[in-house]
Parts: structure tokens; C-alpha cells; sequence
């Protein structure tokens, strides 16, 4: 019987670490495409505010408190990242596992053609 309640924990805990990797994918993504001369604190906050519903979506009864970080715009580095965080369900009463994922990627450059 233990085998089997250790098993299912596991993979509640995969599961919500999936959940928070995806989430944390999906903002960089939408992140990636905007331009540094139009990026403002705003447009993240935009982007943040739907990646935690996503997540909360996404995730369900599964991971339970998400929380989505600011992300981190680099112009200079040409990067951004996300962290999307929860916690997972647990079976055993007092046991707390929290989940943590960031997600990084470089910001799209787009340059006209010289034709």
C-alpha cells in the first residue's frame, strides 16, 4: 500500500513541476517576440498576469498557490526568462513539496531586408 501512495506522489510532483516548465516556456515565448524599443514594465506585467492564469488553468487542483515571478527582460544580454512557482498536492498530511521552474530564452531580433 505504500508503494502505491509513494508512486501516485511522485507523480503528482512530476506533474506539477510539468506544469510550472510549461507555464514558465509559454511566458518566454510570448516574451520573446516583443521588441526591446516597444518592451515596457507594463507589457511584462501584461504577459505575467496571463501566465499565472495559465498556470492556475494548467494546472488545476494540482499545484495549488502558483506564482508567477516578474520576468527578466535583457536587452543587453538579448534574454528573457520566467519563474513560475507552487505548490504540489500531497497525500500525507504535513508534508509540503514546493516546486520551482524558470524558463530562459533570447529575445527575437528583427532586421529589414536590404534589398
Amino acid at each position: 500500500m505504500a508503494l502505491i501512495f509513494i508512486s501516485i506522489q511522485t507523480a503528482l510532483y512530476l506533474y506539477g513541476r510539468s506544469v510550472a516548465l510549461n507555464a514558465a516556456q509559454e511566458g518566454v515565448s510570448r516574451l520573446r517576440l516583443v521588441q526591446p524599443p516597444v518592451y515596457t514594465p507594463g507589457v511584462g506585467e501584461k504577459v505575467r498576469t496571463d501566465i499565472e492564469a495559465y498556470t492556475k488553468e494548467l494546472g488545476g487542483t494540482t499545484l495549488r498557490n502558483p506564482a508567477v515571478a516578474p520576468p527578466a527582460y535583457n536587452n543587453p544580454e538579448g534574454m528573457v526568462s520566467f519563474t513560475v512557482s507552487g505548490d504540489t498536492v500531497s497525500l500525507v498530511p504535513g508534508l509540503k513539496l514546493h516546486v520551482e521552474r524558470t524558463a530562459t530564452g533570447p529575445i527575437e531580433q528583427f532586421e529589414a531586408d536590404d534589398q
